[in-house]
């Protein structure tokens, strides 16, 4: 089909109201109206849709348009019925419509009224719509997300890989393909599978100036994210997580907190999760805390942040969530949280899968971590991972405005491949790391690894130095896990190559990825951000206390309660039960004199003490606590109370610690006399009387060992003396 230049651009004005185009849509609207296979990569935000809607309204018959979501189709009829005063321009055939629904739609496509046809390719592959489809005066395919056909794309789909001889049976007609991301494997993979290798090609910079990029050590990230939702209040975003269990934990505990949110998975019925995104694109609610299932083809061009709270599995979809701010070129904040306990959570799903899907999988994880510990500006490295070379730094990202400390790592990394070698490269990470620092581990011992010369050769450092390297050899491709037996460390040609030839290598200084995210009811900051002077005041002032009552300072207040308390500047006694770790029992005990000591430096000091206090946490929350302080009154055994609660051990423990740190008395004598001998239970509680400094874990393991004391054990023991000394 011939169009001149200026009638296209008149058909722009008259059905979409722009004056002219964006990029390089002129150039692909051209080549489909000349009829010729198209392969368009630009990056969300760019205008893909307008690339075959234009067209579609154009050329004589029907577009048939290959989406994987329900929600895309409905956002983009939506849209492309707003154009015209016809409703039968656009229609979706998908399993969210009822027979009279469908029966409206073929008749409208029969009657030539339908100019965009919204299609999901399950759909696509029955039977009964191949045979419709036949009757149908086809213009041209478009298959959206067209990323979904590649094994080595972030979002795979195997019907997807069914598309060409469904058209094939169907009717030839030109195929234009589409996607926000994809890397140079993956663009050759689709043009291979939908046969169009000879197609016109057309790909836009993945440069998105507007968009500041930012990952941060996942630590409180709950307060975070309020802190920063409160601080940009009456903005819209969206914040991705892992699990539909994060979903709904995260929505309630902002709404909880006055924010404005709802949540979005696959696992709502499609009745509520339509009403939430309406809700959400109609500026009723500002936040939408969703699985990756949310956003693709959304067209809301100002949403101000995406924060991912969890890191996702591939750097192709991180870029294109993250491509869903700020599409309006206006601000757009991407914020990602980042710690390596998400990478290992992320590795166990690939476990029982087939070994090439490990193996890619394994792949994109290895860029995406590479991406979250580098120093190098965040835009460079998605650029070149794109294909795309960008010379200068970005200026307008985390690494950029707050560069790094970094240092010579050579004989470091010398050290880490000869201990794999040494270990003949069937160990973890955490083994190798301990090998290095010289901690003597019950499996050291039993496999006589500290008989080794390679045992302690870097114990000046500690396991966690280890395996900050170890980390960055995986990155430096040095070394390389096991696929059948997964995790196992073995060098690469890369790692022989550079142990034979070693030269200055620079490594980033340690961050510290391996913190854990702490309960939104429980949660305590950083010492950057506190007062360091009142920080000081408060410790002193707690080590007076605690010599009078002779106890260790811990018992009193722990350091992240004082921390909190440097940072809150709590002069209520109401204040002081809502800081980390500080409950009403605590508060009375031992609280006063703390709050004077705070009131008296905040009027020394003509402080403005921050208003956002509290961070409220759900109810649910603290019914859990008061179920397990019943249930240990009842002397219920406590892998009674986790089996009901649907908790492993660990996170028992960890809600039976919140409690006693809070100032409540428990006594779980009763579950540490069945599972314990006297002596074992003695043993550590002297330790914690006697000799602990602080009531560090791995302090406590240290000083005692792995072999005779679990750390399960020392935190059951720690609880107990915490109880029995300070509450």
């Amino acid at each position: 089909m011939k169009f001149q230049e200026s009638q296209i651009i008149d058909l722009l004005k008259r059905y979409f109201g722009f004056d002219n185009f964006k990029g390089l849509q002129k150039e692909v609207i051209i080549s489909l109206l000349e009829e010729k296979d198209t392969f368009v990569l630009m990056p969300t935000g760019g205008g893909k849709s307008l690339c075959y809607q234009l067209p579609a309204l154009m050329y004589p018959g029907t577009a048939v348009v290959i989406s994987p979501l329900i929600a895309l189709m409905k956002n983009q009829v939506d849209s492309m019925r707003g154009f015209s005063t016809d409703d039968g321009v656009a229609h979706f055939m998908n399993s969210s419509l009822n027979k009279a629904e469908i029966t409206k739609v073929k008749e409208d496509l029969l009657k030539g009224k339908t100019k965009l046809l919204y299609v999901a390719p399950e759909s696509l592959t029955k039977k009964e719509n191949v045979e419709f489809l036949q009757m149908v005066n086809i213009s041209f395919y478009a298959v959206d997300e067209a990323h979904c056909i590649s094994e080595w794309g972030h979002d795979f789909r195997p019907e997807y890989r069914k598309i060409r001889p469904i058209i094939d049976t169907i009717g030839r007609k030109p195929i234009i393909a589409l996607t926000a991301t994809a890397t140079p494997k993956v663009q050759h993979d689709i043009q291979k599978n939908l046969e169009m290798l000879s197609a016109n090609i057309f790909k836009s910079s993945f440069r998105r100036e507007n968009l500041y990029y930012e990952v941060r050590p996942k630590i409180h990230a709950t307060k975070e994210i309020i802190k920063y939702i409160k601080n940009n209040s009456n903005k819209s975003g969206i914040i991705y997580c892992l699990s539909r269990k994060k979903v709904e934990e995260l929505a309630e505990t902002l709404v909880v907190n006055d924010i404005k949110a709802l949540p979005y998975h696959a696992g709502m019925d499609s009745a509520t999760r339509s009403r939430n995104q309406d809700m959400f694109l109609n500026e009723d609610v500002d936040v939408i805390v969703a699985t990756i299932a949310f956003g693709m083809g959304i067209d809301k061009p100002d949403v101000r942040f995406v924060i991912h709270y969890n890191i996702p599995k591939s750097l192709e979809g991180y870029y294109q969530e993250t491509g869903r701010a700020g599409r309006d070129g206006g601000e757009g904040k991407c914020i990602a949280f980042y710690s390596y306990d998400d990478i290992q959570k992320l590795e166990k799903f690939m476990q029982g899968k087939p070994v090439s899907e490990q193996e890619i999988g394994k792949q994109l994880l290895l860029e995406t971590v590479s991406y979250a510990e580098s120093s190098v500006c965040r835009v460079k490295q998605l650029l070149n991972y794109f294909g795309e070379v960008l010379h200068d730094d970005c200026g307008n990202c985390d690494n950029c405005l707050n560069p790094k400390p970094s240092f010579d790592g050579k004989e470091s990394m010398i050290k880490v491949l000869k201990t794999i070698l040494a270990l003949n490269e069937n160990y973890k990470l955490e083994h190798v790391a301990s090998v290095l620092a010289g901690k003597n581990t019950s499996d050291i011992s039993t496999f006589k690894h500290d008989k080794l010369d390679v045992f302690g050769i870097g114990k000046e450092e500690p396991v966690k130095y280890w395996k900050a390297v170890l980390r960055q050899a995986l990155i430096l491709q040095f070394v390389e896990k096991g696929i059948v037996n997964y995790g196992l460390l073995k060098l690469t040609d890369k790692g022989h190559e550079y142990l034979s030839n070693p030269k200055h290598l620079k490594l980033t200084q340690d961050h510290d990825y391996d913190g854990k995210d702490v309960s939104s009811d429980s949660m305590g900051v950083g010492t950057s951000a506190a007062d360091l002077e009142l920080f000081a005041m408060l410790k002193d002032l707690r080590k007076q206390i605690a010599k009078k009552l002779n106890l260790p300072p811990f018992v009193i207040f722990s350091d992240p309660s004082l921390q909190d308390m440097s940072i809150q500047y709590p002069i209520t006694m109401d204040e002081l039960t809502k800081i980390s770790g500080v409950g009403v029992g605590k508060a009375q005990k031992y609280g006063k004199e703390f709050l004077e000591l705070i009131n008296k430096h905040v009027e020394a000091n003509e402080i403005e003490r921050p208003q956002d206090m509290v961070v409220k946490s759900v109810v649910k929350k603290s019914e859990n606590k008061v179920y397990i302080i019943k249930q240990i009154d009842l002397k219920v055994p406590l892998t009674d109370i986790a089996d009901a609660k649907g908790l492993d051990m660990i996170e028992l423990i960890d809600e039976i610690e919140a409690i006693v740190n809070s100032g409540t008395r428990l006594n779980i004598d009763y579950y540490l006399n069945s599972v314990m001998d006297e002596e074992h239970i003695n043993d550590i509680y002297e330790y914690f009387r006697d000799e602990a400094e602080t009531d560090s874990i791995d302090e406590a393991i240290e000083e005692l060992g792995t072999e005779d004391y679990s750390e399960e054990d020392i935190r059951l023991i720690r609880i107990k003396f915490i109880s029995d000394m300070g509450n």
